[in-house]
C-alpha cells in the first residue's frame, strides 16, 4: 500500500507539498485532515486507511491542534524529525505571515481602517463559534451525563474567569469521565509507520512535562517579557484539548486579562484568521506581533507561534511509541470522554464571552451575525468568503447608519 520512491522523501520535497496544503486548506481542521487523507492515502499512498484513522485518533486523543500534529507525523514517518520539521513549517507559513502581517497593519494603519470593517470581523468571529460550539456538541455531547458535565464547564469557567480555572475545570472533567464513562470496544487497526523508540519517546515526553513544570517557574525567576510570553502560550498549546476554536477562551484568558492586547485586537484578529488558510493556532503569531508589550512585531509573532507549537512536536513524538497501549486503556479513554465535554462547555462560555458581549450591541450587528452563520452552516459558503463580506457588511452598516 506504501508508496516506495523516494522523490518525496527529503524534507525540501516535504515542505514544498506541505506548502501547497498550508496555501489551498481552507476550512478548519476537520476539512485539512480530509486533503491529507486525499493527498497522502489516495493519491500519493504514504500510508494505509486504517493507519492513517488510527494517526487521526492518536492526535485528537492527545492536546494541541490535531491537523497539525498529523501533519507533523507525516513529516516524522517521510523524512524523520526533520521531515516534521518540514511539514509543519510548510503548513503553517502561510497563514503565520497573513497574520502577523494583518497584525502590523492594524498596529500601524489602524486609524485609517474602517471601525466598522474591524467590527464586522469582530460579528463574524461570533458565527464561527457559534458553528464550533454547534458541531462539537452534536459530536462531543451524545447523552445527558455529557450535556451536563458541558453546562457546569461553561458555569465555572465564566464565575472563575482564569487560565487556571479552565485548567482546573478540565481536570476535574477528565477525573468525572474516568469514573463514570464506559468506552466502547478498540476496534482493529494497522501500525502507524513511525518508528520510534521508547527511549526516544520518554525523552520527548519527559521535556514536555518539564517544560510545563519549570517555564512557570522561570518566567517567576527571570524577570523577562519574553519567557512570560513564552510560559503562557507554552501552557496554552500543553492544555488545549480539541484544537481549533477551543484554544479561543484559553487564549484570551492569558493575552487579553494580562493586558497585553486589546480585546478589540483579539477579536478582529480571530475574525481575520478565519479568512486564512491553515491551521487557527496560526492566531498566536498574530497575537505575538500584535502585544503591546515587547515582545512584539516580527518577532513577538514568531515567538508566540514557536511556543504555542513546541508542546505538539513533544508530544506527538513522545507518544508514538506507547500508542499500542494507551489506545487500549478504557481508563484513558473515558477520561477524554469527559474532557472532550468540558471543552465544549469552555468554548460555549466564550461564545458569550468575550465573543458575543464584545460585538453585538444593536439590532444589526445580531442581523449581521445570523447572516453569516446561515451562510456558514446552510449555504456551505466557504469561511474566508463570509469573513471578507462581514468586514465590507460592517463598513457599509457604519456608512449608512
Amino acid at each position: 500500500m506504501t508508496n516506495t520512491s523516494t522523490d518525496d522523501r527529503s524534507p525540501w520535497s516535504v515542505f514544498l507539498i506541505f506548502l501547497r496544503l498550508g496555501l489551498t486548506s481552507f476550512g478548519g481542521p476537520i476539512v485539512h485532515l480530509g486533503y491529507f487523507r486525499d493527498e497522502f492515502v489516495t493519491r500519493r499512498r504514504w500510508l494505509s486507511e486504517r493507519s492513517y484513522a488510527d494517526l487521526v485518533a492518536l492526535c485528537q486523543f492527545l492536546p494541541g491542534p490535531a491537523s497539525s500534529q498529523v501533519g507533523i507525523a507525516l513529516g516524522l514517518s517521510r523524512a524523520g524529525y526533520s521531515g516534521a520539521l518540514a511539514a509543519w513549517t510548510g503548513f503553517t507559513l502561510p497563514s503565520a505571515v497573513a497574520l502577523i502581517l494583518f497584525a502590523l497593519g492594524i498596529s500601524n494603519y489602524g486609524d485609517s481602517v474602517s471601525p466598522g470593517a474591524l467590527h464586522g470581523l469582530k460579528v463574524v468571529a461570533v458565527a464561527v463559534v457559534a458553528q464550533a460550539v454547534w458541531g462539537m456538541a452534536r459530536n462531543l455531547c451524545t447523552d445527558g451525563l455529557r450535556v451536563t458535565i458541558m453546562a457546569i464547564a461553561a458555569c465555572a469557567v465564566l464565575l472563575v474567569p482564569s487560565a487556571w480555572g479552565q485548567v482546573g475545570v478540565i481536570a476535574a472533567a477528565g477525573i468525572i469521565g474516568r469514573l463514570l464513562f464506559k468506552p466502547a470496544h478498540t476496534v482493529e487497526h494497522d501500525p502507524l509507520p513511525i518508528t520510534v523508540s521508547h527511549r526516544a519517546g520518554a525523552l520527548w515526553l519527559s521535556l514536555f512535562f518539564a517544560l510545563l513544570i519549570g517555564l512557570p517557574i522561570l518566567a517567576k525567576l527571570l524577570p523577562s517579557p519574553t519567557m512570560v510570553v513564552v510560559d503562557a502560550f507554552y501552557r496554552v498549546g500543553s492544555l488545549v484539548f480539541g484544537g481549533g476554536h477551543v484554544v479561543l477562551p484559553l487564549l484570551q484568558a492569558e493575552v487579553v486579562s494580562s493586558g497585553w492586547v486589546s480585546n478589540e485586537s483579539f477579536l478582529a484578529g480571530y475574525g481575520a484568521a478565519q479568512a486564512v488558510p491553515g491551521p487557527l493556532f496560526t492566531f498566536a503569531a498574530f497575537l505575538g506581533a500584535s502585544m503591546s508589550t515587547a515582545p512584539s512585531g516580527w518577532v513577538g509573532g514568531i515567538v508566540c507561534l514557536l511556543a504555542i507549537f513546541a508542546p505538539s512536536f513533544l508530544l506527538v513524538v513522545g507518544a508514538m511509541p506507547f500508542w499500542e497501549r494507551l489506545r487500549r486503556n478504557t481508563g484513558m479513554q473515558a477520561a477524554l470522554a469527559g474532557v472532550n465535554a468540558a471543552v465544549v462547555g469552555l468554548l460555549l462560555a466564550a461564545f458569550y464571552h468575550p465573543v458575543w458581549t464584545s460585538a453585538i450591541f444593536q439590532p444589526q450587528d445580531f442581523v449581521l451575525a445570523l447572516v453569516a452563520l446561515v451562510a456558514l452552516m446552510f449555504w456551505k459558503l466557504p469561511p474566508w468568503l463570509v469573513v471578507v463580506g462581514s468586514g465590507a457588511a460592517g463598513w457599509l452598516l457604519s456608512i449608512a447608519l
